[in-house]
């Protein structure tokens, strides 16, 4: 069901052709001026962010950057790895001593928001203008601009089409396949390869494919004012479909699935050639596709096209803040701006942090982007006139929230827990974690 492209797509291709025009000269950004007294006199920022050692060492290529253009600020990095990074930052935020520039994930944005731990981007003149407005509300609580996305992905069916050719089943028109369809090709393939190939692994141990199942429905994951949003029946469909794939055959019995979700992305079905869809991030698109040593494919879930509206959204990598108590908001400011709009940065980090959000920098760098970066980008793009909005920022104590739909997932598939008894649980777990 596709949706008349809105007045922000057309903006956005015309910020592209403008952009071509002046051939990517860099950000319109004024380098910080001398005062009458002489140069600005020396800051020095501290900037936190989580990755591996791969990101570490593009991150600080781009601070160099940013060092030429503003050679006043000096910027002192602050990384860690995932596990760690939020204990580390707990423990500076609570002893007074928060990194100015401070990446945030969606699930945490909330917490450190209401405690004051974070500045309002908009009130910091941080550019937003090439940003869609969708990936701008993910950051957004009370009108105030917690977190800028540093990237967008979304979540979608990694497919093989190799597989599909093995099995003699059809690729599905992803634009209008509904929740039966995917469980009947499922099925199908699974039983024309003799269950040497798997139709489909399965999808319940992420709370964001719920979240765009609900949304479909007219429904949602959270709402505004911080609580659940959905109909328990809902999500005892959801949990449904998965078991009408395991007894279909379309997936593998339960102690398999357990096994294959812990290897992650290069261990699933399909990163290892015994499947023939899975459910992903398209930034893990490259990794997948690199494992199995096939040319893989993008769908749209299904159901978009079903129910009451699309369910699809856009979904920030990860978010950049600045803290509420910096000594230095301005520089903060300007870096987040840096690394959002200025092309130079888009060529060094490319998808690193998610495909950029900025569309314009998106485009200018897209050429440089690997094949399966190119495949993830034209797949947004052809995704934005479909999305309707993205979900609101989740509540405090959301991080949690992963921990509890993997293990009650887990209860159902090995028939410890019905659908409807696991939405029950699922609620009460939930309610309880964030405090509803």
């Amino acid at each position: 069901m596709r949706r008349p492209r809105s007045s922000l797509r057309v903006g956005a291709l015309l910020a592209v052709a403008a952009l071509a025009l002046t051939a990517c000269a860099g950000s319109e950004e004024p380098a910080a001026e001398a005062t009458s007294s002489g140069p600005p006199a020396p800051v020095e920022i501290r900037f936190s962010w989580w990755g591996s050692d791969t990101r570490h060492e593009l991150t600080q290529q781009v601070l160099d950057k940013f060092t030429e253009k503003y050679p006043h600020i000096t910027v002192v990095p602050d990384y860690t790895d995932w596990n760690s990074y939020f204990d580390k930052l707990g423990t500076s935020v609570a002893g007074g001593d928060a990194p100015d520039v401070i990446t945030q994930e969606e699930r945490f944005l909330n917490d450190y928001a209401s405690r004051g731990v974070l500045a309002d981007l908009n009130e910091l003149g941080v550019d937003t203008s090439k940003i869609d407005e969708n990936v701008l509300q993910s950051g957004t609580i009370d009108d105030a601009l917690y977190g800028v996305a540093t990237g967008v992905n979304a979540y979608a069916i990694i497919a093989d089409p190799a597989a599909f050719a093995t099995a003699g089943v059809e690729m599905p028109d992803d634009t209008t396949w509904t929740w039966d369809d995917y469980v009947e090709i499922a099925n199908e393939i699974s039983a024309k390869t003799g269950k040497t190939i798997y139709g489909a692994q399965d999808y319940g141990f992420n709370e964001p494919g719920f979240s765009i199942f609900a949304r479909q429905r007219g429904e949602s994951l959270y709402t505004d004012d911080h609580k659940l949003g959905y109909d328990e029946k809902t999500l005892a469909e959801w949990w449904q479909y998965s078991l009408d794939l395991q007894a279909g055959g379309g997936a593998p019995d339960a102690a398999k699935t357990v096994e294959v979700d812990a290897g992650g992305p290069e261990q699933s079905l399909v990163g290892t050639g015994t499947g023939a869809m899975a459910w992903f991030w398209t930034n893990q698109l490259t990794a997948i596709t690199n494992a199995s040593g096939k040319e893989l494919t993008l769908l749209r879930v299904p159901g978009e096209s079903e129910e009451e509206r699309t369910g699809m959204y856009f979904k920030p990598a990860m978010y950049y803040s600045v803290s509420a108590k910096s000594e230095h908001p301005e520089e903060s400011a300007l870096l987040v701006d840096f690394l959002l709009n200025d092309p130079a940065a888009g060529e060094i980090l490319l998808s690193d942090r998610g495909l950029p959000a900025n569309t314009e920098v998106r485009a200018a760098v897209q050429d440089k982007f690997s094949p399966t970066d190119k495949q993830a980008a034209e797949f947004l793009a052809d995704l934005e006139d479909e999305i309707v909005d993205g979900p609101v920022v989740p509540p405090v104590g959301a991080g949690q929230v992963a921990e509890i739909t993997r293990r009650i997932n887990q209860e159902v598939l090995f028939g410890r827990l019905s659908p409807a008894d696991a939405a029950k649980q699922y609620t009460l777990e939930v309610e309880a974690a964030i405090g509803g």
